[in-house]
């Protein structure tokens, strides 16, 4: 399928929101509320094992702005992720996202379906909670990443939760919900005032009540 490159010109508001967004990114930080019950630089089976990060360096950046350290980079540009919680036995994993979502430029989801989701794959993991309130924009190219992804999960699923409208109307557009499960119950979902295995269990019964 031929790559499309064009990008859709944003709104006045939209470039003001981006812009007030990339002025703050530093102070955004991955949650941590969760750390005394997993870290990714703790788990050999993560791709971010023994990960080093030092609090006072700032080496990532989202364009010229530089971005909290504890985020990991895994080859995109302007894209960084958190695994916030891997549960092998269960077979879920839980990632948190911050920045710009640029499949057009970048091919995002190739770096990310290479670098990080397969080898959480190749683990046992095949149920994928996406955290995406702090995606600021999405880009699409075509979808045979997303494709490569629902078929390496054919007996799980892949939920994006509260990401921005504008970001999930992109997701729409460029009609990818046929293998990314988002909108409706996942756009607002107070995940922070639960555990792992509770934030699971609830989404779980969405798309149990979706799929079924």
């Amino acid at each position: 399928m031929e790559k499309k490159l064009a990008l859709s010109s944003p709104t006045h508001l939209e470039q003001e929101g981006r812009q007030r967004y990339l002025c703050t990114v530093h102070d955004l930080e991955p949650h941590f509320a969760w750390i005394n019950l997993y870290s990714a630089a703790l788990d050999e089976r993560s791709p971010f094992f023994n990960r080093e990060y030092n609090e006072f360096y700032f080496d990532k950046a989202v364009y010229n702005y530089y971005i909290h350290p504890q985020w990991d980079h895994f080859g995109s540009n302007t894209l960084y992720i958190k695994i916030l919680f891997a549960d092998y036995q269960e077979g879920f994993a839980i990632i948190e996202m911050m920045g710009e979502w640029n499949d057009a430029l970048y091919n995002d989801i190739m770096q990310l379906k290479r670098e990080v989701l397969e080898i959480l794959i190749q683990e046992g993991i095949n149920k994928f909670v996406m955290i995406g309130e702090n995606v600021l924009n999405y880009h699409a190219s075509d979808d045979s990443y997303y494709e490569e992804w629902f078929q390496d999960v054919e007996d799980g699923w892949i939920a994006l939760i509260n990401f921005r409208p504008h970001v999930v109307e992109e997701f729409r557009r460029e009609r990818i919900d046929y293998y990314l499960n988002f909108g409706g119950e996942l756009e607002d979902i107070a995940w922070r005032t639960l555990g792992p295995r509770q934030l699971f269990t609830l989404i779980d019964g969405v798309l149990s009540r979706r799929l079924n």
